[in-house]
């Protein structure tokens, strides 16, 4: 169990964690100087059972609330401690509404210095406290009146926490390791050392983690937990690690990043929360009001903004987006606390509900509606109620991992929600089943409208029939929307465009007996086809019709438009990206349009032409002056051994049979 002491300064906290358990937190020089606490000290006390009490000791000044906030995260256990000469102080209460906040889920009061007071004084701070815990989480904590300097009060304290730790149920340790960083400092012989609470999960020498939100990869070399040296640590343990990293130096590590498990690497610099101001806040949080955060061990600035109206006024509690200055580690769950601009006041405090919420948005119904499924610690719930609101599905990858779940209670959870599943990893979607039938309706049914009013065209591309749908749905729902159609057969997907099974493209009787004229032209030509106006020239036809025909023959894929003036047959397309392949193969991923033309020959204007399609088409992505190959040809090219008239119903048939001699085309030379 870890115990955080909490009081105003000078209200005995160290004395009675030395009494507790013997050890001096004070570790700065400054701090034996000056007789006060500046920042986090550490004490432990093995009871007979083999338990371990840890206690973090934290400064009552108000100067150093900073450092009291990085030791109370992830606490079993808050120790009050309130001085019976003094009373109830001002850190007093700050430090209670600390521990309120971050929903601490035990704790008691030590009245200290009841030796120096009369017992009418003892009994009547006694009364004040009780009355100040009434509407805390701690409103039923037991108080212990007490003396550090003569021992009295100590051994019923000390007792009440060890049947306390014995009581309480060790922490679950699913999930990824997380720890919260509040300390970092080197050892001879041994390297760097980095202490904090582990807040999830469990970690084993050799274990490689990653350092959070910096992304240093580290392994982990020794580790000490709750004051003894072992080979594992789990969730709910003080730790400290040893570890060891390329290039890893202790300037590198920070208080408040995290150490975690790869998997939960996911820094954020916007938030969505639920928070709660506490009555006596100074102003109503108004939109992009400045704070400062502290989550774990964290103290980063942000602008805060009440996303369910305007304003929210001291004591309420509401719906807020938190954009932070610089990214941090953050999990859904993970408690918090505002303090205001000048970091001179606590303000609120609360929990996030996500912490990678979408940029745009986030005022609209259907959001609100999903942070409220959210606010749920019960993944089950959460999960229910966020399918039964989205009506394009939710992303299952951010889901599972804002919950930190394991792997068994992953695949538990997704077999007791009902669900439909569609894509896998990282694009992994869910729907509930009801909206996923009304998505697959809209996509069939836009496909066939397509149809009618194309008759000619073999499909649209998706981009398109995403467009025309009335619903629109997001990028990333509509292809794994689409592609999982395609794999349950009910459409079909042919190079660049889709359709729905039953559907062929018509092909008039004119374009028909044209085509047969042209595809000779373009296949005597290879890998590079004329121009349209050559084209006509050579058949002895105004280029206009001929750029008309053109076009429909490439609605239907028969060709593909490269330019205005230049069409190709698919074959020669798919040799030509086998050779833009081929090319960035030869020269360690990418290739230039020299390298291009060079092994093509097919002149200096074609290849721009066609790397910039290849571009558009999203086989190549263009990075400077060089390109990469980032798609797969059959997916984006009809079939190369599929002869072009073949997909032209009736096209032998219509040909006359003076087009057997077909006429040269002289294409210019000049590129």
């Amino acid at each position: 169990m870890i115990v955080a002491t909490a009081g105003h300064i000078d209200h005995g906290k160290t004395s009675l964690v030395r009494a507790l358990t013997g050890v001096d937190a004070d570790r700065l020089p400054e701090e034996k100087r000056r007789g006060l606490t500046i920042d986090l000290g550490f004490a432990y006390l093995p009871l007979p059972d083999g338990t371990i009490l840890g206690f973090v000791d934290v400064p009552g000044h108000e100067k150093f609330v900073r450092n009291m906030l990085a030791g109370v995260g992830g606490i079993d256990f808050g120790l009050l401690v309130v001085a019976a000469d003094d009373g109830v102080m001002p850190q007093t209460r700050e430090h209670l509404a600390i521990l309120d906040l971050l929903q601490v889920p035990r704790g008691a009061v030590a009245i200290t210095k009841v030796d120096r007071v009369p017992e009418e004084r003892r009994r009547a701070v006694e009364n004040e406290v009780a009355a100040l815990l009434k509407p805390t989480v701690l409103a039923e904590a037991p108080l212990f009146p007490l003396s550090s300097t003569t021992g009295a009060g100590v051994p019923e304290l000390a007792a009440h926490l060890t049947r306390t730790a014995r009581a309480m149920r060790r922490a679950a340790a699913g999930g990824g390791f997380r720890l919260a960083v509040d300390r970092c400092f080197t050892l001879h012989g041994t390297g760097i050392v980095v202490t904090g609470t582990a807040f999830a999960g469990s970690v084993r020498v050799g274990d490689r983690l990653l350092l959070s939100p910096a992304g240093h990869e580290v392994r982990v070399r020794g580790i000490h937990a709750q004051n003894r040296e072992t080979h594992a640590a789990r969730a709910g343990e003080r730790c400290a690690l040893n570890i060891a990293g390329t290039g890893l130096s202790k300037d590198a590590v920070h208080r408040g990043d995290w150490l975690v498990a790869a998997d939960l690497h996911a820094p954020t610099d916007r938030l969505d929360a639920v928070v709660r101001l506490l009555p006596d806040a100074p102003a109503p949080l108004r939109d992009r009001t400045p704070m400062h955060l502290h989550l774990g061990a964290a103290d980063v600035t942000a602008r805060v903004s009440p996303l369910a109206g305007r304003r929210l006024e001291a004591g309420e509690r509401g719906l807020v987006r938190l954009q932070l200055d610089r990214p941090i580690g953050a999990l859904a769950g993970d408690r918090f606390v505002l303090r205001d601009q000048s970091a001179q006041h606590t303000v609120g405090g609360g929990y996030v509900l996500d912490p990678a919420p979408p940029l745009r948005g986030a005022r609209r119904p259907e959001r609100l509606a999903l942070l409220g499924a959210f606010e749920t610690n019960d993944a089950t719930a959460a999960l229910a109620g966020a399918l039964d609101i989205l009506v394009h599905g939710l992303a299952l990858a951010p889901f599972l991992t804002a919950r930190n779940l394991s792997e068994s209670d992953r695949g538990a959870l997704l077999a007791r929600v009902p669900l439909v599943r569609i894509g896998e990893g990282d694009a992994a979607i869910a729907f509930a089943p009801a909206h996923w039938d009304v998505l697959r309706s809209e996509i069939l049914r836009a496909l066939g409208a397509w149809h009618e009013r194309h008759p000619d065209s073999p499909g649209p591309d998706p981009r398109r029939l995403r467009i025309a749908m009335a619903g629109r749905p997001p990028v990333a729902t509509f292809d794994a929307a689409l592609a999982a159609l395609v794999k349950a057969g009910d459409v079909r997907r042919e190079a660049g465009w889709v359709r729905l099974p039953g559907h062929e493209a018509q092909l008039s009787s004119a374009d028909a007996k044209l085509w047969a004229r042209i595809e000779p032209l373009l296949d005597a030509a290879g890998l590079r086809p004329p121009r349209v106006r050559e084209i006509a020239e050579a058949l002895g036809l105004n280029h206009e019709p001929v750029t008309a025909a053109l076009r429909r023959l490439a609605r239907m894929g028969i060709v593909m438009p490269v330019a205005d003036n230049r069409f190709f047959p698919p074959r020669a397309l798919v040799a030509l990206a086998h050779m833009a392949r081929e090319a960035a193969d030869a020269d360690g991923g990418s290739f230039t349009a020299a390298q291009f033309k060079d092994r093509t020959g097919i002149g200096r204007n074609v290849t721009i032409q066609l790397l910039e399609f290849f571009d558009a088409r999203g086989l190549t992505r263009r990075e400077g002056d060089r390109r990469r190959i980032v798609g797969a040809i059959p997916d984006l090219f009809p079939d190369p051994d599929a002869p072009a008239s073949a997909l032209v119903t009736g096209a032998a048939d219509t040909a006359s049979p003076g087009q057997a001699d077909q006429p040269r085309v002289e294409t210019a030379s000049a590129e």
